[in-house]
């Protein structure tokens, strides 16, 4: 008699045999990631606009600025940053925290999450984000050559810091409820 296979669903346990429920995670957490990428993230907007605004912005067509200049229109995008990224990215964590694709749950019933969920949701996160930093650079610029070379090189630096900082929370146990 040939046994066949179970299907692997879509969107579930990446192990199959792995538990339909998985450990909860708490709101305190994603408040917690929301924080801690936050910071991150504002620190690389910081300096990512400060060295386009001063380096490329004269190339895009906007007027040259004074170190200062710069250094205040590249405070400005990030700190309406930090406003609009923690809403944004709190409600994405939210969003996540109910999907169970690339979740299982391990022997000692926490939950664990794989590489390939890390990654999609870093793309998916890194999408959001843009788009919101292009609207806040464009905003604070009036220029949409500067707004798209801010959104674009950003793409690059915070898709490597974000998986790593997924990987980093992915590690931790803390607010994860069974």
């Amino acid at each position: 008699m040939v046994r066949e296979s179970p299907n692997h669903p879509y969107f579930g346990p990446e192990v199959v045999g792995a538990s339909e429920t998985h450990p909860e995670v708490s709101v305190k957490r994603s408040i917690a990631k929301a924080i801690s990428w936050r910071v991150v993230g504002t620190l690389d907007t910081l300096l990512l606009s400060f060295v386009i605004l001063t380096f490329l912005g004269p190339l895009l067509g906007l007027t040259e600025g004074s170190h200062a200049e710069n250094a205040k229109t590249a405070t400005y995008i990030a700190l309406a940053e930090v406003a609009t990224k923690m809403v944004l990215y709190f409600v994405h964590e939210r969003i996540w925290a109910r999907l169970g694709w690339g979740v299982s749950t391990e022997e000692d019933g926490q939950r664990k999450s794989s590489t390939a969920r890390s990654g999609v949701k870093t793309a998916t996160w890194r999408v959001t984000a843009s788009v919101d930093t292009m609207l806040l650079a464009l905003v604070f610029t009036g220029n949409i050559g500067t707004a798209i070379s801010i959104g674009g090189f950003e793409v690059l630096t915070k898709l490597v810091l974000y998986f790593f900082h997924e990987r980093a929370w992915s590690r931790v146990k803390w607010g994860m409820t069974s």
